[in-house]
């Protein structure tokens, strides 16, 4: 099968949009479950992530109801691979600090809420960003991925169509 073949196979860019947009609204159903069922407290980096899922789920059903042509798809892939891409590195920020020796990690600081009344914004990003032990806590996992690996698929699964869209944007 030619390339061209396959590249037309492929859903039109509003239901990929659509179908991003289902993936989104899964993951944060996952998310919640486990933070509200399961009690498992998401992090400050599990928050960030959390953010960029909404940011791509956002973006992907704006486009979707919009509904744009040519320029305006790969536009918006390319806002949901920068989101997406943010999120991967978030998760792997994360699956860094659960790699470090239990020496190396860093101390727990105080929870995100204070750190947004004390602190500036951009002091509190860099804080996020840096992590702290909540972080590098393995807390769940399924067959040996902890939840920033799930995250870090997912976003990767996020990442491949918003690329294709950039690639090949069909309008409709």
């Amino acid at each position: 099968m030619e390339t061209n073949q396959i590249l037309n196979f492929l859903p039109r860019s509003r239901t990929i949009s659509m179908l991003l947009f289902l993936a989104c609204v899964a993951m944060m159903a996952v998310a919640l479950y486990m933070e509200h069922q399961m009690n498992l407290d998401p992090c400050p980096l599990c928050i960030v992530q959390r953010i960029m899922v909404i940011a791509v789920g956002l973006t992907a059903l704006v486009a979707a109801v919009h509904n744009p042509g040519v320029t305006g798809i790969r536009i918006y892939g390319g806002i949901v691979v920068l989101f997406s891409g943010l999120g991967a590195g978030t998760a792997m920020r994360q699956l860094w600090l659960q790699s470090l020796p239990e020496s190396q990690i860093p101390a727990c600081g105080p929870g995100l809420d204070y750190l947004l009344d004390v602190f500036p914004l951009t002091e509190v990003i860099a804080m996020v960003f840096a992590g702290d032990g909540s972080c590098a806590e393995v807390s769940w996992s399924l067959i040996g991925i902890s939840i920033p690996g799930w995250a870090l698929l997912g976003f990767a699964g996020l990442i491949v169509p918003g690329i294709l869209q950039m690639v090949r944007p069909d309008a409709g």
